[in-house]
């Protein structure tokens, strides 16, 4: 009888474990086919309207192109 009774007792036990781990899926990762390296493209400077401002002791600085 208590050997019985023990068993009992442990299958809920084994039940809810097995419920608990059953989302958990373990594999291994996929290998990687074919890998693209992207290098940068030499672009030429660009043009950038700067528009006027207000400089040191309050002079107007007009606006010009600025090479960025």
């Amino acid at each position: 009888m208590h050997r019985i009774a023990s068993r009992l007792a442990i299958a809920p036990l084994l039940l809810v474990g097995s419920i608990l781990l059953s989302g958990c899926i373990v594999a291994a990762p996929r290998p990687v086919r074919h890998v693209r390296v992207v290098t940068p493209v030499q672009v030429e400077p660009v043009r950038v309207w700067v528009p006027g401002y207000w400089g040191p002791r309050h002079v107007w600085v007009g606006g010009h192109w600025r090479y960025r």
